[in-house]
């Protein structure tokens, strides 16, 4: 199996600017692509960003778009997603996950997850 251990996150304020990374482990040669969801409290899983093997085409979510980068480095098998302008809103458990294609905004293309880092905006 694959395996995906998300860090980087923490307790920002708004306004506050945060890099999250995804390391993957284990069965990696396959050509994945791979997103960020995050679930915050009281709400469903919400598509955050994605990001495809080939080309590297990106995608992002509405209410990240223009604030949020998504970006992996092939060699080290890690995923990353940087976090501009955060808002209170943005409070959530990231999670990073592996697909091997498909709707990537949608959560049920997606084979493997990671346990999730928690990311808390304050005033």
């Amino acid at each position: 199996q694959v395996q995906l251990v998300e860090s980087g996150g923490g307790l920002v304020q708004a306004g506050d600017s945060l890099r999250l990374s995804c390391a993957a482990s284990g069965r990696t040669s396959s050509t994945y692509d791979m997103g960020w969801f995050r679930q915050a409290p009281g709400k469903e899983r919400e598509f955050v960003a994605a990001i495809t093997w080939f080309g590297g085409r990106t995608y992002y979510g509405d209410s990240v778009k223009g604030r949020f980068t998504i970006s992996r480095d092939y060699v080290r098998n890690t995923l990353y997603l940087q976090m501009n302008s955060l808002r209170l809103e943005d409070t959530a458990v990231y999670v990073c996950a592996a697909s091997q294609g498909g709707q990537l905004s949608h959560s049920d293309v997606y084979d493997y997850w990671g346990q999730g880092t928690q990311v808390t905006g304050s005033s």
